[in-house]
């Protein structure tokens, strides 16, 4: 079945990417005129989590960065979809993906069980218009476009996302993630980045990607060039990072989660900076 852009998911422009938002955060990061939260890593399959945030807010969207397939049925996944959906109609985003080989035991054909994954939640009545699916490479980022909304590529450039949009057409979905640093000090920017990246440089999936768009083997190796980093990581002033995340507007994204690399305490804060350059209306 091939998805009807006649559903385009309203996200606003920007959004939050992060682990472990509170629902007090997230009613916070509404107020700045963020249109969603992403919440990252591999949720279990009963989004328990979700209902809380948008319980305390009033038009915040809800979206998974990603349920991974091989550790959360699809059953039970639609379950949850129906039931947050129900309560919430229309604000809750289901993205899916196939995670890493070097994560999971079962990882084994991931393109024939991703698509098996997508038959079992149009069984069970998820909308292709409500779900999307982790995708970097260009057969994934065709099956999201033909099954679902579209595309959630992580831990790309606005370039990986103009090659992304032609790849998928101008109907599907495309919501990429960027990470940034608040700061305009290069080296600490940098050392804060390379510090998040650690963990992707041993994963083949970034790391093919990365090859893909240009990057040498000597750029992709621990612990990554200045040049993957810079591209990867923006930093500076509130209004330089701002012109860096619209690049990938500008390249064709519908809409950017924003992955601010801070403690906690004081994401909201670090959202506030970004929030005037990067042209959102606060509530009143």
């Amino acid at each position: 079945m091939t998805n009807s852009a006649a559903g385009k998911p309203n996200l606003g422009r920007f959004g939050s990417f992060g682990r472990g938002v509170t629902p007090e955060q997230a009613k916070e990061i509404e107020s700045l005129g963020y249109g969603a939260v992403w919440v990252g890593g591999s949720p279990p399959a009963e989004l328990e989590w979700v209902e809380p945030i948008l319980e305390q807010t009033t038009t915040l969207r809800v979206a998974t960065g990603i349920v991974n397939i091989w550790t959360a049925p699809a059953d039970a996944v639609a379950e949850s979809f129906h039931r947050i959906d129900s309560a919430y109609p229309g604000r809750f985003l289901l993205g899916i993906g196939v995670g890493h080989p070097e994560a999971h035991a079962e990882y084994r054909r991931p393109y024939e069980a991703l698509t098996q994954y997508l038959d079992r939640l149009e069984r069970h009545g998820v909308p292709a218009n409500r779900r999307v699916v982790a995708a970097l490479g260009p057969r994934v980022l065709k099956l999201s476009a033909q099954r679902s909304a579209g595309a959630h590529p992580y831990l790309t450039t606005p370039e990986h996302t103009a090659q992304a949009r032609e790849l998928i057409g101008p109907s599907a979905f495309l919501a990429p993630e960027h990470k940034v640093v608040l700061t305009t000090d290069a080296d600490q920017a940098r050392q804060v980045g390379r510090k998040a990246l650690d963990i992707y440089f041993n994963l083949a999936n970034y790391r093919n990607n990365w090859k893909r768009l240009g990057f040498s083997d000597d750029d992709i190796t621990r612990p990554g060039s200045d040049r993957l980093v810079d591209a990867l990581v923006a930093y500076g002033t509130p209004d330089v990072i701002a012109a860096r995340l619209k690049q990938h507007l500008d390249a064709g994204a519908d809409h950017v989660a924003v992955q601010v690399l801070t403690r906690g305490d004081k994401l909201v804060a670090a959202l506030a900076a970004l929030a005037g350059p990067l042209g959102l209306a606060p509530d009143a």
